[in-house]
């Protein structure tokens, strides 16, 4: 059985900011190619919810409530709740993630 995947409002943002900094910093090309695999990602995620693993900043914290996938050096943060995938988080992974993490999810 497969899941909807739904933005949260944060997610379409988080999506723009990095197809624009793609296509700046390398190529319109690369970019798409990157909302490619990105939507890959959530075809899957929606088959298989539990395949993430949970984010170490917030399982460190004993949180295990959200689930992470990687493309590197992106990271995708989702939760599963009430029979639909949300994605929360679209975010490089090189980024200060502890802060943004506890602004984006904890204090929601």
């Amino acid at each position: 059985m497969s899941l909807p995947v739904l933005l949260t409002s944060d997610a379409p943002r988080d999506l723009n900011e990095l197809y624009d900094y793609v296509t700046e910093h390398n190529s319109p090309q690369k970019a798409d190619h990157l909302l490619e695999q990105i939507q890959k990602i959530f075809s899957t995620s929606s088959k298989f919810p539990e395949r993430g693993v949970y984010p170490k900043e917030l399982l460190e914290l004993g949180i295990r409530e959200y689930r992470e996938i990687f493309l590197k050096p992106y990271r995708i943060i989702y939760r599963v709740m009430e029979k639909n995938v949300y994605v929360l988080l679209l975010v490089d992974g090189r980024r200060d993630l502890q802060s943004l993490l506890q602004r984006r999810l904890l204090e929601a």
